[in-house]
């Protein structure tokens, strides 16, 4: 098995809640809805088993669940427009204490992390550094 990659998905609680996610249980859910090529092209990469945050963007702006790629891309269903894809995702784990984007922003290790320098793309690579960081912020054990 290849190294897991990891990665954020942002979504407006009002649309699509961590609650909504963990409802889905073991099933999972497709992430769908994403029209941005960088977004897609990123969802392209992913594999099974790999590893992402999932983020409440508007108002609370906070990472607060952990979730696992559990289908490669494939055809968005909400769309007949061919170029738009999405993977599947599962719901791992909450995050013990929500890691806010003005922590992320503080703190030195996550200077780089594309969710300070580009905080509007709704599907994003985390490296493994950064990915530690935040999980050690959010009281998170593997």
């Amino acid at each position: 098995m290849s190294n897991l990659a990891y990665w954020l998905f942002k979504s407006e609680p009002s649309t699509w809640s961590w609650e909504d996610q963990l409802a889905k249980g073991n099933q999972g859910e497709e992430w769908d809805g994403v029209r941005n090529y960088q977004a897609r092209n990123f969802m392209r990469e992913m594999q099974i088993g790999d590893r992402g945050f999932f983020y409440h963007s508007q108002k609370d702006k906070e990472i607060v669940g952990i979730v696992e790629v559990i289908a490669e891309a494939h055809q968005d269903s909400t769309t007949d427009d061919e170029r738009w894809e999405c993977v599947d995702i599962k719901a791992i784990a909450s995050v013990p204490e929500p890691v806010s984007l003005e922590m992320i922003k503080t703190d030195p290790r996550l200077s780089d992390m594309v969710l300070v320098k580009n905080s509007r793309l709704s599907v994003q690579p985390v490296t493994k550094a950064e990915w530690d960081a935040v999980c050690d912020m959010g009281g998170y054990k593997e």
